[in-house]
């Protein structure tokens, strides 16, 4: 994937093509190890989820594959070069963030804060998208409603909500979200990921930081399981999404169990009747399991 000229759009990855590749990243922040060897690759086509306890380093890494964080050690490639090599603009063309939060201090209409991820296009051919773009991101999340009210005076699900609408907008080949579901009902939980769903279908790729492994099983074509600040595995969904290693990472004992119509993976705590609800003795959670847990990368 390469830029055709400096004013016109990135040419369409192929499917399966590799849009990002972090190796070996580190980051020490005020002294503190936040990212100790994490390691992460994603596709076109696909949604990729990024799984781990809190303080596992997950929306730290998606900071450093977004380029908002500068890793200390490792290198980050996005279209097949290092992130320090593209432009401010190139990275906006190339890749859309959504945040944890969405703060604004200022009360834009909604629709105005979703026009905002049309800016990276002004001045090329594809600006002529842009009011087809902010519709459609606007209609596929639910927003289009209250387009005309003041964004500081929306819900935190509805900001949530049209914070995602301004990333679909940017119409970039790769997105990555920061915990998109954590301020939403049921309902739009699951429409948040049918909406990565479509855009992997359409051939983008999409990288979401889950705390929900059952959604993830749901939705995820792959998933890569982070624990004190290291990738411990990566592969598809069944490779991965397994109790042992799960209970490990996550300090508590965990089963899987297929779903009773799809067979999909469900995650679950275990709930023994008299057993202390706390963490699983002998780790804590977060740590890193020893090698023997581990599951390769899928090339």
């Amino acid at each position: 994937m390469r830029f055709r000229t400096r004013r016109e759009l990135p040419e369409r990855p192929l499917p399966g093509e590799e849009l990002l590749r972090a190796e070996r990243i580190r980051l020490t922040l005020a002294g503190r190890e936040l990212l100790a060897g994490a390691e992460v690759a994603v596709r076109a086509g696909e949604v990729l989820a990024l799984l781990g306890p809190n303080g596992a380093g997950k929306s730290t890494l998606l900071s450093v594959l977004a380029g908002d964080l500068t890793p200390t050690g490792g290198v980050v490639r996005l279209a097949g070069r290092p992130l320090a090599d593209h432009r401010t603009v190139e990275l906006a063309r190339l890749r859309a963030l959504l945040p944890q939060t969405a703060e604004l201090s200022f009360p834009f209409p909604a629709a105005e804060v979703v026009r905002m991820g049309r800016a990276p296009w002004a001045g090329t051919a594809a600006a002529a998208e842009d009011e087809e773009a902010v519709a459609e991101a606007m209609a596929a999340t639910e927003c289009t409603a209250f387009a005309a009210r003041p964004f500081t005076a929306l819900s935190g699900g509805e900001r949530a909500r049209v914070a995602l609408a301004r990333v679909l907008a940017q119409r970039t080949p790769l997105l990555l979200l920061d915990e998109p579901t954590a301020a939403l009902d049921l309902r739009h939980q699951e429409l948040v990921l049918q909406v990565a769903r479509r855009r992997a279908a359409a051939g983008d790729g999409v990288v979401v930081v889950l705390h929900d492994l059952s959604l993830a099983a749901a939705h995820a074509d792959r998933v890569a399981l982070l624990a004190a600040g290291r990738t411990v595995a990566a592969g598809p969904v069944a490779e991965v999404l397994r109790g042992p290693l799960l209970s490990e990472v996550y300090g508590h004992p965990v089963e899987v169990l297929p779903h009773p119509r799809t067979g999909t993976p469900l995650v679950l705590p275990r709930r023994d009747p008299g057993r202390d609800p706390g963490r699983e003795p002998g780790r804590e959670p977060g740590h890193a399991p020893g090698p023997g847990a581990l599951v390769p990368e899928v090339a």
